[in-house]
C-alpha cells in the first residue's frame, strides 16, 4: 500500500511541489479513468461492455503470453464482484481506481523474469522493456542495477565457480577430486585470495555483455516482429538466442582468459592483461575462440529450456494457487527463476564442459589438443557419461546463494537509483 500511495502522490503531483492538492488529485483520478476506459475497451473485443475469459486469453496472446482458460477465469474472479464470472465497467473501475496499474502489460509484468537475478552463467535471454520505461531512462537504471548485483553475487560465489572449472579441467585425473578435496588443493596451491581467481575477469565482462545482448536483443525483435506487433514467446527465444550469440560473440576472449586465470598456478600470470598478451605470445590470436562452437551451441538448448520450465511452472501457480491476486510474491518469482535457470544449466552442461576444456587444453600437460568432437568421444571412452558433468555439484551449490545475494543488491541498487516499482 505504501508504494501505491507512493505513485500515486508521484504521479499526481503535477507541480512538483511536493504535495498533492484536492485539485491534483481530482486530475489524476480523471486521467487515471480515462486509461482504465481505454484499457477496458482494448480487452472488450465484442464491444458488449463486459470482460470474457476468452476475450483475457486472446488479448493476451496478442500480447505475446498463452494462457488457459481457466487461468483466465482466475484473473475474472479477483476483479468480478458480482460472482457473474464476467467484469463490466463499473467492477473494472473499482477494482483499479487506486491502483496505477493502468494497461495488462503491467500486470504480465508480474510474471516476466527479472534482470537482477544473476546465478553466473552468460546465457540468459535479456529482460524486456516497456516503451515507458526505455523513454524515461529506467531501462538503463534497471540495467545497472542487475549489473552491479551480478558482479556481487559472482564475487560472493566464486570460489564455487572456480572450484567447477578446476574439476571440470582437471577432473578426469583424478576420481578422488571432489568438493573438500578441491578446496584444499587449491588454497594449498595458493592461499585463501586463490579462491577468487578470475573473478575480475568474470564481473568485468558483464558491462560490455549486457550491452552488446540488450542492443542486438532489440534489433533483432524489429526484424522477427513487424512494426506495432508484440513480441511472443516464440520471438522472444530466438532473438534472445541470437542476441546471446552476438554478445558472447564479441566477449568471448574474455571467457577464455577467465577459464585460464582460473586454471593458472601461483605466479603463472599477474593478471588479464599479461595472460592475454602471454596467450597470443605463445598460441597466436585463434587462442582467444578456443571452444567458441560448443558455447555457441549451449545457448539453444539453455535459453529454449529455461523459457519453457519457467512457462510451465508459471501456469502451474496460475492454476493451482492463484485465488486472489495474479500476483505471486517475490518467493515464487525467485524459486521459478532458480528452477527454470537451473534446468537450463543441466542441459547445456556438457557442453559447456567440453567448451571449459577446450579453453584450457593447452595448459593440461600431456593432453592432446582435440577439437569438440574429438572431446566428446575421449571424455565418454575414459569418463562414461558422468565425465560429462563433472563440476556441476559446486556449480549448483552456487545457485541459491547467487539468486538470494543477486536480488537483494539488485532491489537496493533499483531503491539507490529510483527506478519505480515493475
Amino acid at each position: 500500500m505504501d508504494h501505491l500511495s507512493s505513485k500515486i502522490f508521484t504521479t499526481g503531483d503535477v507541480n512538483k511541489d511536493g504535495k498533492l492538492d484536492f485539485e491534483e488529485f481530482m486530475k489524476y483520478l480523471k486521467d487515471h479513468e480515462k486509461q482504465m476506459k481505454l484499457a477496458f475497451k482494448s480487452l472488450d473485443k465484442n464491444n458488449d461492455g463486459k470482460i470474457e475469459a476468452s476475450e483475457i486469453v486472446q488479448s493476451l496472446q496478442i500480447l505475446g503470453l498463452t494462457i488457459s482458460k481457466q487461468q483466465a477465469e482466475l484473473i475474472l474472479q479477483s476483479i468480478d464482484a458480482d460472482g457473474t464470472m464476467t467484469v463490466d465497467w463499473n467492477e473494472w473501475r473499482d477494482y483499479f481506481l487506486f491502483n496505477p496499474v493502468t494497461d495488462i502489460e503491467e500486470i504480465i509484468r508480474f510474471w516476466k523474469h527479472s534482470t537482477g537475478i544473476d546465478i553466473g552463467d552468460s546465457l540468459t535471454i535479456p529482460d524486456e522493456f516497456t516503451e515507458d520505461e526505455k523513454k524515461s531512462g529506467q531501462w538503463w537504471r534497471q540495467l545497472l542495477a542487475g549489473g552491479v548485483a551480478g558482479a556481487v553475487s559472482r564475487t560472493s560465489t566464486a570460489p564455487l565457480d572456480r572450484l567447477k572449472v578446476m574439476m571440470q579441467v582437471h577432473g578426469s585425473k583424478s576420481e578422488k577430486m571432489n568438493i573438500y578435496g578441491g578446496f584444499r588443493q587449491m588454497v594449498k596451491e595458493g592461499g585463501i585470495r586463490s579462491l577468487w581467481r578470475g573473478n575480475g575477469t568474470n564481473v568485468i565482462k558483464i558491462a560490455p555483455e549486457t550491452a552488446v545482448k540488450f542492443w542486438a536483443y532489440e534489433q533483432y525483435k524489429k526484424l522477427l516482429t513487424e512494426e506495432g506487433q508484440k513480441v511472443g514467446t516464440f520471438e522472444r527465444f530466438v532473438s534472445g538466442s541470437m542476441a546471446g550469440a552476438t554478445a558472447q560473440t564479441f566477449i568471448y576472449p574474455m571467457e577464455v582468459l577467465k577459464t585460464r586465470l582460473a586454471v593458472g598456478k601461483t605466479g603463472q600470470y599477474y593478471g588479464m592483461f599479461d595472460c592475454a598478451k602471454k596467450i597470443l605470445k605463445h598460441e597466436g590470436m585463434g587462442a582467444f575462440y578456443k571452444g567458441y562452437v560448443p558455447n555457441l551451441l549451449g545457448i539453444i538448448p539453455y535459453a529454449g529450456i529455461d523459457l519453457a520450465v519457467y512457462e510451465l511452472l508459471k501456469s502451474h501457480w496460475l492454476d493451482n494457487f492463484a485465488k486472489d491476486s495474479v500476483n505471486p510474491g517475490v518467493m515464487v518469482l525467485l524459486g521459478c527463476g532458480a528452477l527454470s535457470s537451473t534446468c537450463g544449466q543441466l542441459a547445456s552442461y556438457p557442453l559447456a564442459l567440453v567448451r571449459t576444456r577446450m579453453q584450457a587444453q593447452a595448459m593440461v600437460e600431456g593432453t592432446p589438443q582435440l577439437n569438440m568432437v574429438g572431446l566428446f568421444r575421449r571424455i565418454i571412452s575414459k569418463e562414461g557419461l558422468p565425465g560429462l558433468y563433472r563440476g556441476i555439484a559446486p556449480n549448483f551449490m552456487k545457485v541459491l546463494p547467487a539468486v538470494g545475494i543477486s536480488y537483494v543488491v539488485y532491489e537496493n541498487m533499483r531503491q539507490t537509483l529510483g527506478v519505480t516499482q515493475k
